[in-house]
């Protein structure tokens, strides 16, 4: 007699489930960055895209076009002519250093009025770099190989454009496709997941939209409060344009590392312009407020809404970011409080099953 039996339960239908899915990963990992940007953006977005769909009268062609439209508006063109700007300097400073390598350059003047540092600077400048070769024999001495073929690479970087494009149409292609589709699909993992994981998928599955939310607004909130902060510390120590470095450095704070980059760039140049107590000034006060923001402000944010400990939300936005970058900044606090909601399912199945026998 035939049975309605489901095909993932016969083991051999299971092996074979899993060897698709490993062929799969397989063949389209370079995409996995471009997925999960796209996800990140739609579970931080999706609060606001609801009320979008509502207003194009749950038209979700319509609601997905508009959404894709402001995404590629607000975050792929800034962040695509931040890159064209960056490669275009790094080519440019490439290009100088070979210059300086063919003919030797003597120090420059800021070099020469940095306080304390400067006359120490200048001769060392003078006496390593102020001859022909200098830098190829000075990249070699710290094994960085010859000038020339760093050059090289750093210059085909430019060439790599093509692949990062190809990367953000997939991810934009994904965005409609996940706002246009996006309720069905969470009802078909939800189906799947409550089959994997029965009476504990519902609570597990929505730790991750939670965890990408409260990422996403704790970095903006962070950024801005920075970007206040700083705007009001180059005020005071003297900076030149203090709004608009205060704007930057906001932008800056959303990049790891970013915000004590800009810093430092700026008190740099109170350094070398003559001004070494506002440069020192500013440079303490940068780095007593980033290690308090840090270490205190931005674990609480990022993984209050999910009750996430102080270490794992740490460890999830390092570790994040070491390992995918900037859209680890996002997936590492979601994998660790994944596992920690794991960790605290187990605990409560130990828990009951430890009052079952002391109730009967």
């Amino acid at each position: 007699m035939r049975t309605n039996a489901p095909i993932a339960a016969h083991p051999v239908a299971r092996w074979l489930i899993l060897i698709i899915l490993a062929v799969g990963v397989y063949f389209f990992h370079s995409f996995l960055v471009p997925i999960l940007a796209a996800l990140i953006i739609v579970f931080a977005s999706w609060p606001l895209y609801k009320k979008l769909v509502v207003c194009c009268r749950e038209k979700t062609w319509l609601s997905a076009s508009i959404a894709t439209t402001l995404v590629f508006l607000l975050i792929v063109v800034p962040l695509v002519a931040l890159a064209i700007y960056i490669t275009r300097e790094v080519q440019h400073g490439v290009t100088w250093l070979v210059f300086v390598n063919r003919h030797g350059a003597e120090a420059p003047v800021w070099v020469t009025q940095l306080p304390g540092v400067g006359s120490f600077l200048t001769e060392w400048w003078n006496e390593t770099l102020n001859h022909p070769h200098a830098i190829s024999d000075l990249t070699q001495l710290v094994g960085l190989g010859q000038l020339a073929n760093i050059s090289r690479v750093v210059i085909t970087f430019g060439g790599q454009l093509f692949s990062v494009l190809l990367a953000l149409v997939f991810m934009l292609i994904t965005l409609f496709i996940v706002y246009k589709d996006g309720h069905l699909l969470a009802q078909q993992l939800d189906k799947v997941g409550e089959r994997i994981l029965p009476k504990r998928w519902f609570r597990v599955s929505r730790v991750a939209p939670t965890m990408v939310s409260s990422t996403v607004t704790g970095m903006t909130i962070i950024a801005i409060g920075e970007g206040i902060v700083f705007g009001i510390a180059y005020w005071i120590f003297g900076a030149p344009a203090p709004l608009t470095l205060g704007v930057l450095t906001g932008f800056m704070a959303l990049i790891p590392g970013g915000a004590p980059t800009s810093m430092t760039l700026v008190s740099l140049y109170l350094l070398g312009s003559g001004h070494p107590l506002a440069g020192l000034g500013l440079f303490t006060w940068g780095a007593i407020q980033l290690f308090v923001v840090d270490k205190t402000i931005r674990p609480r944010l990022v993984g209050g809404p999910a009750k996430l400990p102080f270490l794992p939300t740490l460890f999830g936005l390092v570790g994040g970011v070491k390992t995918m970058g900037l859209v680890g900044l996002f997936i590492g606090p979601v994998v660790m409080a994944l596992l920690v909601a794991i960790w605290r399912e187990w605990l409560t199945e130990e828990d009951e099953a430890d009052e079952a026998p002391a109730s009967s």
